[in-house]
């Protein structure tokens, strides 16, 4: 029993329909599931990936309207990653970057993998990775809608990145807990993989003593999610966090996937969720994300819930 590698990360958007213009528009994503934070249905939650909503492939944002600006720091999920097929795909993002006037370094190279930093319109802090010398976990399919080119589409999620003042409890949780490995050294920054290893199973951490705590707000990250088969290996998890005594929220329904909440010492928010069910299990694969979807136990609010959103003017 391992964890399969990174399933899905949740960050903060200050507005629904800009993040919806940028991430669909831009970027090239598939809005997949269009639902409401389960914790506090006032509030949106959008979920983009590739064709399928595959997991491994999900970038997913709260709406806080009234969210403020992000101060960097520790503590934070610092960096999410989006996986290209090869270095070409990555000349073709600089430019395309460039025509919509986003923030963007330039193309870089870090052990024989090639990646370009830049930030979307409420400074999420993203990186296109390419997977040209890049082998393990498979990456997912670009949705044939999307106004990029198939062969340039992001295809999944890559190495997610970490901000700690002390790197050494992160690491015992993700090695001694959670079962990773240690894989090498990033510009210092410690890389630890899963499961086949590779860009969609890496976590990379990066200790900054000199740097104050992270004040979050629109652009910051909320979570990382880590895939795990079914909801008897949840169920499995669950007991090893237990002996290992972390406070944990205990198994979850998100109906589109069981999970599993906990903090590891450095106060950084992890999830462990399951490959299933889906997001097709109450939309047909074709419709996804067309329609406000609300799980089951929800779905007797609908009335009340929908009165307190503001549409999402979305585009076919």
């Amino acid at each position: 029993m391992e964890i399969k590698g990174i399933h899905h990360v949740s960050a903060i958007t200050a507005s629904a329909q800009k993040n919806y213009d940028f991430y669909t528009q831009v970027l090239g994503l598939r809005l997949v599931k269009k639902t409401v934070n389960q914790d506090d249905t006032s509030m949106y939650h959008l979920f983009y990936a590739d064709a399928k909503g595959s997991p491994g492939t999900d970038l997913t944002f709260f709406e806080i309207p009234r969210a403020g600006r992000t101060y960097e720091g520790t503590h934070s999920i610092s960096a999410t990653s989006l996986r290209v097929r090869n270095d070409a795909a990555l000349l073709y993002w600089k430019d395309r970057l460039e025509k919509n006037n986003v923030d963007h370094e330039n193309i870089k190279e870090v052990m024989n993998r090639k990646f370009l930093a830049f930030q979307d319109p409420e400074g999420q802090r993203l990186h296109l990775v390419s997977d040209e010398n890049n082998s393990g976990v498979a990456s997912g399919d670009p949705w044939v809608h999307s106004p990029v080119p198939l062969e340039y589409g992001i295809t999944g999620l890559g190495p997610v990145h970490l901000t700690v003042k002390d790197a050494s409890p992160t690491l015992k949780v993700l090695k001694e807990v959670l079962g990773f490995r240690e894989a090498g050294t990033i510009n210092g920054r410690r890389v630890m993989e899963t499961g086949e290893g590779g860009s969609g199973a890496e976590v990379h951490i990066e200790e900054r003593p000199d740097l104050p705590r992270e004040k979050p707000g629109r652009g910051s990250v909320h979570h990382v999610a880590f895939r795990v088969a079914d909801e008897e290996e949840l169920a499995k998890w669950h007991t090893i966090i237990e002996r290992a005594g972390f406070p944990n929220s205990g198994l979850v329904d998100r109906f589109y996937f069981k999970s599993l909440y906990f903090r590891e010492p450095n106060h950084i928010l992890f999830e462990l969720a399951t490959d299933g069910p889906g997001f097709d299990t109450d939309e047909d694969i074709d419709k996804l994300g067309e329609k406000l979807a609300l799980p089951p136990f929800l779905e007797n609010q609908r009335t009340e819930i929908e009165a307190k959103l503001a549409p999402i003017h979305t585009r076919p």
